[in-house]
């Protein structure tokens, strides 16, 4: 009874997200990733590091490291 009620509530909404194919995947994709970074820069210290490192992996600007090709 609970789903059926939350269904009619949020009807208009449910069938948008359908048709034009939304999702939060994406962003719950960011997040995760976001607090894995948090997990790995733990032990500096200042948050510039997690900053360098989130903008890194999630900026989309991939540097050319060294002796890689």
């Amino acid at each position: 009874v609970k789903l059926q009620r939350s269904i009619v509530k949020h009807r208009a909404a449910i069938l948008a997200s359908i048709e034009h194919g939304l999702s939060n995947g994406r962003i719950e994709s960011v997040n995760t990733k976001i607090r894995l970074i948090t997990r790995i820069a733990f032990g500096f210290k200042s948050p510039d590091a997690l900053i360098a490192l989130a903008m890194l992996s999630l900026g989309g600007h991939k540097p050319a490291l060294p002796g890689r090709v």
